[in-house]
């Protein structure tokens, strides 16, 4: 699975990752604790940003690794983003349940690409 996916930051200064099929509730769409400061970064700026996720390695990608499964626990996972864009920033990040909503599982490793650079 390789998607591209919109993520917008709130008046409130909160980040939402836009899935227009959600059924349930909008506070767990909700990026928090280190997600949402990889997008402040992503989006330079602006109030929203894209993502290329996939499950599957693509060139050009950053890479995303599961540290800790939350599924029995809180849900989702505890992630690293060692770089962006090539540069270090070893970035930790909580990625809620949402992201069975994406890929169907917890993937060990997300793959993120920038649809601004990719060809």
């Amino acid at each position: 699975m390789k998607q591209t996916f919109k993520f917008y930051k709130t008046a409130a200064e909160r980040w939402y990752i836009d899935l227009p099929e959600w059924t349930g509730s909008i506070d767990d769409l909700e990026m928090v604790q280190g997600a949402d400061t990889m997008l402040d970064k992503v989006a330079d700026g602006k109030n929203e940003c894209r993502l290329i996720l996939s499950d599957q390695p693509f060139e050009g990608a950053d890479v995303i690794t599961l540290l800790t499964d939350l599924t029995g626990l809180i849900g989702g996972g505890d992630y690293i983003m060692e770089t962006y864009r090539g540069v270090s920033i070893n970035q930790s990040m909580w990625i809620c349940s949402v992201v069975t909503e994406v890929f169907d599982r917890v993937p060990s490793v997300i793959y993120v690409g920038y649809p601004d650079t990719d060809t």
